[in-house]
């Protein structure tokens, strides 16, 4: 399976034709191999642990617990279960989970079973905004709110597969969700609104 990243030096598209070969030789200490690997994902990892870290410095922390964990659990990504992308940013979404379990992120998440209506225009409006300011303001929600809207939203997570890796009831899930959904909305109207003024 065609590979490639941009070397950030020279500026040049590098391009690895064989995925497993490079992973492979990653499992067996080749450092170029990693390096590959590394600069082929990084931006990708950087950005998932973006979405959970509160600050630069918290996403910086959850990135290099997640890198460490990949090149860690690298012998057991199996390309016929999953992509690799896919393997490895859930690596990084589970990286940041026990990093933010270190500052008692579950008492922050409040026990509610309630579910709250989003209106439709929702997605028009999340239309309307870069990519980097949804980031920053996802990275202002409160915890609860910031897992698991990244969880469903971005990582694709099912609410009981939510539950079971935070420790909540699935309703909690599922009005954490529409909490973070209506802040999110109203966070983006404010800013569209300043833009505008």
């Amino acid at each position: 399976m065609p590979f490639g990243y941009i070397n950030n030096q020279t500026q040049e598209i590098i391009l690895i034709q064989d995925l497993d070969h490079i992973i492979t030789k990653s499992i067996e200490g080749n450092e170029s191999a990693q390096r590959s690997l590394y600069e082929g994902y990084r931006v990708k990892w950087f950005m998932t642990a973006m979405r959970y870290g509160k600050s630069k410095e918290q996403s910086e922390d959850i990135f290099q617990e997640g890198l460490i964990q990949i090149f860690k659990d690298l012998h057991q990504y199996n390309s016929k279960k999953s992509q690799f992308g896919t393997w490895s940013n859930r690596v990084i979404v589970h990286a940041a989970l026990r990093y933010l379990k270190k500052y008692a992120w579950q008492n922050s998440i409040k026990d509610q079973d309630e579910s709250l209506l989003i209106e439709d225009d929702q997605e028009t409006i999340f239309q309307k905004i870069s990519a980097k300011e949804i980031t920053q303001l996802i990275q202002k929600l409160p915890i609860g709110y910031r897992l698991v809207f990244n969880m469903y939203v971005i990582e694709g997570y099912k609410h009981n597969e939510i539950a079971t890796l935070l420790g909540i009831k699935e309703g909690t899930s599922k009005s954490q969700l529409a909490k973070a959904r209506k802040t999110l909305k109203k966070q983006i109207e404010l800013q569209l609104i300043h833009k505008h003024v």
